[in-house]
């Protein structure tokens, strides 16, 4: 039973290194900020200031979290401004 399980983690990783991951956007941080999970494997990335993709670590769960409320309250800010800004 114990190997049945080792070779069932085992076919994702495989499936990855032989035809390559298969990233999905999990999370919309900013409109340049996501974060990737791979279908198969599970292996999380996310992209850096530069816009490149990095593993996704607890630092950078932390700094994504933050960005994102961050970006969510200066939208609503902004939406709020543009309301009061068609009513005048």
């Amino acid at each position: 039973m114990n190997e049945n399980i080792k070779k069932t983690a085992l076919l994702p990783k495989v499936y990855c290194s032989i035809f390559g991951h298969d990233y999905q956007i999990t999370k919309h941080v900013t409109y340049h900020v996501k974060e990737y999970t791979c279908s198969h494997c599970k292996k999380q990335l996310t992209t850096n200031s530069n816009g490149n993709l990095i593993e996704l670590t607890p630092k950078f769960k932390e700094i994504n979290s933050i960005l994102e409320k961050i970006h969510l309250s200066k939208t609503q800010r902004l939406k709020r401004k543009n309301t009061l800004s068609s009513i005048y």
